[in-house]
């Protein structure tokens, strides 16, 4: 007899993702010395961010894991607090249920629903972005906003979308003549987007990008991601 890691049985491929995620919980959180099957029902969030952190970079192949911003990012999308500090974040526990059962707030996906997404758009299409730090990615719409709001036109950067499972945005800042800034959202691109025209090339097409938050320009910052032929995947 051997002890083997977890397996889940499926018989639909729609069911997938929740494997996945009973694999990864238990995985991550069960005793060596368990009776079989027992996992805890809570851990806590310093441990859950530890294993997204391990998880992300495995799968997308990366040495850029998480930062102490994207846990914060991740924290409050999970407990669905926008008024605590990342302190606050760090004594608590999260559930299952909060991973893999409650649908977030306004959507109709489960958390580990939209970060698997992340995890399978940066994978097949963002890898070397992500590498180079390009990808601001878990980052909150009202705060690229602040972010964005005192710097020059054309100025944005890239965050993964909030409403759609799998997807990437830019974020850009439109400066009035008056000054008056305004912010806007391009429509999230999905994998099926990025593998008919590379994100580099979508960047370099659309001329109001101007430089990559805070003050890089765009051919410099992504330059070595344009494609010499049109289209193609990265």
């Amino acid at each position: 007899q051997v002890l083997s890691l977890p397996i889940v049985v499926i018989v639909h491929g729609n069911q997938d993702n929740n494997a996945k995620a009973t694999v990864l919980w238990d995985n991550a959180f069960s005793e060596i010395d368990r009776v079989p099957f027992v996992v805890a029902e809570r851990v806590p969030w310093e441990k859950m961010c530890d294993t997204l952190n391990l998880k992300f970079m495995a799968e997308v192949q990366t040495t850029k894991g998480l930062l102490k911003e994207h846990y914060f990012f991740l924290a409050q999308k999970i407990f669905n607090d926008h008024s605590a500090s990342p302190e606050d974040f760090q004594s608590r526990s999260v559930s299952w249920a909060q991973f893999n059962k409650e649908i977030l707030p306004g959507r109709g996906f489960t958390f580990w629903q939209w970060f698997d997404g992340v995890l399978d758009l940066t994978k097949r299409c963002l890898k070397s972005y992500w590498s180079d730090r390009l990808i601001v990615g878990f980052i909150s719409k009202q705060y690229v906003c602040k972010l964005l709001s005192t710097e020059p036109d054309g100025t944005f950067l890239l965050r993964f979308s909030d409403s759609e499972i799998g997807g990437v945005t830019i974020a850009h800042v439109i400066r009035g003549k008056d000054g008056s800034s305004q912010v806007e959202n391009i429509q999230p691109f999905s994998a099926k987007d990025l593998s008919i025209r590379s994100l580099g090339d979508r960047i370099r097409d659309l001329g109001q990008l101007r430089n990559l938050y805070p003050n890089t320009p765009k051919d410099q910052a992504f330059g070595s991601h344009y494609n010499s032929e049109l289209g193609g995947a990265e």
